[in-house]
């Protein structure tokens, strides 16, 4: 792959060259994007899915494009739209709320029209680059940060989008030699077992953007004392993965937890989702383009739940505990391994497009005592993503992060062969469902601190928490009356659509009475009470020192 530029400063002393250091960052963000779906053998393939609990590939060609306009609105830097039909139509992606239910069917545009939208689009925000009143350094209520954030959204569909290629049939994708494949495939090397010290870690960007862009994740502070602990030297490779898929690791159900299982029964897994059985017995792996023989050497790819199974098979082998690492030991490894910059060095890492479009072998990259300490595949860890102390989300993309926080989203940390952007800086904060395919594997830690994961969800979001104070007490005087308005049609309509729900108290009521009922809001973050008390059948929110809990029951 071409050399990708690292992230873009927030700071300088001259703004003509902060513009063209921005505009050539924006270019390569579009062109790398674009370059990934000339993989596809024709256009027909933009119509199909890579799982059924994705949308169409259309969709994500044209979701990246308008993203700049909807957020270049928000931030009052543009006033009028290019095509509202396509900023409605391609705003919204899939989170896999449900892992076996298909993506909602649309009467998708042509790919022509959308390559033109697209350089509509490219033409739009090249203007405002060049003619945007700039002041330096860029912090997070300039309107130039909705061009950092319309860009780095940019970098992560990047990789995203590469994963769903890789979920492709190879009948519809064509080998480009953009996109190379590193050649060294050998026997894995034996893993061993390295020890850290631990310490105080702190985590987070505190208020501070540190010269960088950062989504709002990244700030706040969060300050823990890690063990001692010892972590592998390698990432798991497939040639140390493969034992666990030989003794029926995916069959044997003592190594999986209750989420582990539904995995394992809705996809009808028996193996890593990279791996291809073939007549032979063998497997075959994967790749971008192309289908090669088994890579031992290279880091498998699973997902979270995957890397549990692994790890207490492993420790039931061994008569030891092994897990993976929290965010926190992660943290602490890659310190200790002398990895302090702000960005990694794609020189000495398998980051950034800087060396193949696939991962290379887990002995390629040393970092003082492991290898591997950042870049080739994600890592996963332990610790479902929250906020820090401090977190606040940000107006103009205030769902990125809060509807991760429900405990059912683990971090994975220090990027992949394609990672890019924000993704390679050490503050960054990425977090996937635990079921969730991606350029991802793990490494294992042993320690004598038996961690387990707080999985009930507390809403922090003061303004969230304000919502569900207000809405589920007793129904106020304006629903009360609007529920009596409504009881005449109560016969005669089969559905409601409820038009600023906040926290959805109205709609759950009305949903005892109607077939449909649909309750929108401005943001996310405002349903996610609603949406969490139908999934889980409660909400917890804190207001003062106090947790209180709305069950669907005590709803009248």
């Amino acid at each position: 792959m071409k050399r990708q530029m690292r992230s873009v400063s927030l700071e300088g002393n001259e703004v003509p060259a902060k513009r063209d250091e921005l505009r050539r960052y924006f270019h390569q963000s579009y062109d790398l994007f674009e370059s990934l779906f000339e993989l596809f053998s024709d256009d027909d393939v933009f119509y199909r899915q890579s799982e059924p609990t994705r949308h169409p590939m259309i969709f994500y060609f044209g979701h990246t494009a308008v993203f700049y306009i909807n957020k270049l609105i928000l931030a009052g830097v543009i006033r009028e739209r290019i095509n509202p039909r396509f900023e409605s139509l391609f705003a919204v992606g899939v989170d896999e709320m449900s892992w076996d239910e298909e993506s909602s069917r649309f009467a998708w545009p042509a790919v022509e029209e959308v390559r033109r939208y697209r350089q509509k689009v490219r033409d739009v925000v090249d203007e405002c680059i060049a003619t945007l009143p700039m002041n330096l350094p860029v912090t997070q209520n300039n309107p130039f940060w909705a061009v950092w954030m319309g860009i780095e959204h940019e970098r992560i569909h990047i990789e995203t989008s590469s994963v769903l290629h890789r979920q492709m049939p190879l009948n519809y994708i064509r080998p480009n030699p953009d996109f190379p494949l590193c050649p060294d495939k050998g026997a894995a090397p034996e893993n061993v077992l390295i020890p850290m010290q631990g310490g105080t870690i702190r985590l987070g960007k505190g208020n501070e953007d540190r010269g960088l862009y950062g989504w709002d994740n990244e700030y706040g502070i969060f300050e823990t004392d890690v063990a001692p602990f010892e972590a592998s030297r390698y990432l798991v490779s497939n040639g140390e993965f493969l034992p666990f898929v030989a003794a029926g690791g995916y069959t044997d159900e003592r190594w999986w937890d209750e989420e582990g299982k539904k995995y394992l029964a809705l996809r009808n897994a028996k193996a890593p989702p990279f791996w291809i059985l073939r007549e032979d017995g063998t497997y075959g792996y994967r790749a971008l383009a192309e289908e090669i023989d088994m890579p031992m050497n290279w880091p498998v790819e699973v997902n979270a739940l995957e890397a549990q199974a692994f790890c207490r098979w492993k420790s039931e082998q061994e008569h030891a505990h092994y897990r993976l690492p929290t965010e926190a030991e992660w943290v602490s490894m890659i310190r200790e391994c002398g990895i302090d910059e702000v960005i990694f060095d794609d020189r000495n890492a398998n980051l950034n497009g800087a060396h193949y479009a696939s991962s290379v072998p887990v002995d390629r990259f040393e970092h003082g005592t492991v290898c591997d300490a950042v870049g080739n595949v994600w890592q996963w860890t332990q610790t479902p993503i929250d906020g820090y102390e401090g977190f606040a989300p940000h107006p103009w993309y205030d769902d990125f992060s809060t509807p991760t926080f429900d405990t059912k989203h683990n971090l994975i940390k220090g990027g992949s062969w394609i990672s890019t952007g924000n993704e390679i800086v050490s503050y960054s904060r990425y977090a996937f469902r635990r079921h969730f395919i991606q350029h991802a594997g793990f490494r294992y830690i042993r320690s004598s601190e038996r961690y387990e994961a707080d999985l009930d969800t507390i809403v922090e979001d003061p303004e969230i928490a304000m919502l569900c104070e207000e809405g589920y007490n007793p129904l106020n005087t304006f629903e009360t009356m609007a529920l009596k308005a409504m009881k005449p049609f109560f016969t005669q309509t089969k559905s409601v659509l409820e038009i600023g729900c906040r926290a959805g108290r109205l709609s759950l009521e009305l949903s005892g009475v109607f077939k449909e009922v649909t309750g929108i809001d401005l943001s996310a973050r405002y349903i996610a009470p609603a949406v969490q008390l139908i999934e889980q059948g409660e909400v917890r929110y804190r207001t003062g020192r106090s947790v209180k809990r709305i069950t669907l029951e005590s709803l009248n």
